[in-house]
C-alpha cells in the first residue's frame, strides 16, 4: 500500500515537473516568436528608412551649380571638374597681375574672388556630404597623387601652411607671430579631429563584433546595425569641421597678409595643387615595361 503511494506520488511529481518544462517550453517559444516578430518590424523600419533616404538622396536640388539629379557623387564630381577649371583660370590671372604690378586695389579683387571661390568648394562639398560622404571621404573627386595627401576629405591646413609661408616672405614679427600660432593652432585642432575619428572608427569595431559573431542571432544583428548606422551618421560631421578648419585658415591668412602677400601666397597654392595633379599624370603616362 505504501509502496503504491509513493509511486503514485513519483508519477504526480514527474507529471507536474514535465508541465513545467511544457509551460517554460511554451514561454520561451512565445519570447522567441515575439523576439522574431520585433526583430522583423525593426528590420522593415530601417528598410523604410533606408529607402526615404534614397529617395531623397535621388529628389533633393542641391545647388552645386545644377540641380543634382541621380547619383549625388557623379554631379559632385561634374562640378567639381569645373570647379578645378575655374581656379586655373584664376591662377593665371593672379600670376599675370602679380608680373604687370597692378595696384593693391586691383589686387584685392582677385584675391577676394579667389578666397570667394574656395568658399563655393567648401558649400559644394557640404551639400555633397549629405548625399554620399564615403564619396568624399574616399577622395576618388581627386587624382591619386592628391589623394595620398589627403586628411578628412581635403587638405591639412597645418602642412599647407608649411608649404606657403616660404612663397609669402619676408613677414613683418607681427605677422610671423600670427602665421606660428595659426600653424600651432590648426594642428592642434588637426590632432583632436583625428584622434575623434580614431575613437569613431574603434567604437563601430566594438559595436559590430560585441555578442558572438559565430552564432547569428537576428535582433542583435539588427541592433548591432542600427547603432552602427547612428555612428556613422557622424562622418559627415567630421567633414564638416575639417572644412570648416581648413575655411578658417584660409579666411585667417587674408587677414594676416598684406593684400600683395595673399596675392602671392593663393598663386603658390593654385601652383602646388596644379604641380600634384600633374604629377599624376606623369604617372600614369611613364613608361611600363
Amino acid at each position: 500500500m505504501e509502496a503504491d503511494v509513493k509511486v503514485d506520488n513519483m508519477v504526480l511529481r514527474r507529471l507536474a515537473q514535465n508541465r513545467e518544462a511544457a509551460r517554460k517550453s511554451r514561454l520561451r517559444k512565445k519570447a522567441y516568436v515575439q523576439q522574431l516578430e520585433s526583430s522583423r518590424i525593426k528590420l522593415k523600419q530601417i528598410e523604410q528608412e533606408l529607402e526615404r533616404v534614397k529617395q531623397q538622396g535621388i529628389s533633393i536640388n542641391g545647388h552645386l551649380g545644377d540641380h543634382i539629379n541621380g547619383s549625388g557623387a557623379a554631379a559632385f564630381d561634374m562640378e567639381y571638374g569645373r570647379w578645378v577649371e575655374e581656379q586655373n583660370r584664376q591662377v593665371r590671372e593672379l600670376r599675370a597681375s602679380l608680373q604687370a604690378h597692378l595696384t593693391d586695389s586691383e589686387l584685392r579683387i582677385l584675391v577676394d574672388n579667389a578666397i570667394a571661390h574656395y568658399d563655393e568648394l567648401f558649400r559644394m562639398k557640404g551639400a555633397a556630404s549629405k548625399l554620399d560622404v564615403f564619396h568624399l571621404m574616399s577622395g576618388m573627386w581627386k587624382t591619386p597623387t592628391e589623394r595620398c595627401f589627403m586628411w578628412m576629405g581635403g587638405f591639412r591646413p597645418s602642412e599647407l601652411l608649411k608649404i606657403l609661408t616660404p612663397q609669402i616672405e619676408p613677414l613683418t614679427e607681427q605677422q610671423s607671430f600670427a602665421v606660428s600660432s595659426l600653424k600651432l593652432s590648426s594642428q592642434q585642432a588637426e590632432d583632436a579631429l583625428s584622434q575623434g575619428m580614431e575613437a569613431l572608427q574603434q567604437s563601430l569595431v566594438d559595436t559590430l563584433a560585441g555578442g558572438s559573431l559565430g552564432a547569428p542571432n537576428v535582433a542583435n544583428y539588427m541592433g548591432q546595425m542600427a547603432m552602427a548606422m547612428g555612428k556613422l551618421g557622424m562622418l559627415e560631421s567630421f567633414v564638416h569641421q575639417a572644412d570648416n578648419l581648413r575655411q578658417q585658415a584660409l579666411q585667417q591668412m587674408q587677414r594676416i597678409l598684406t593684400t600683395r602677400q595673399a596675392a602671392r601666397g593663393l598663386l603658390a597654392m593654385g601652383d602646388y595643387f596644379t604641380r600634384l595633379r600633374a604629377l599624376s599624370s606623369l604617372w600614369a603616362a611613364r613608361p611600363r615595361e
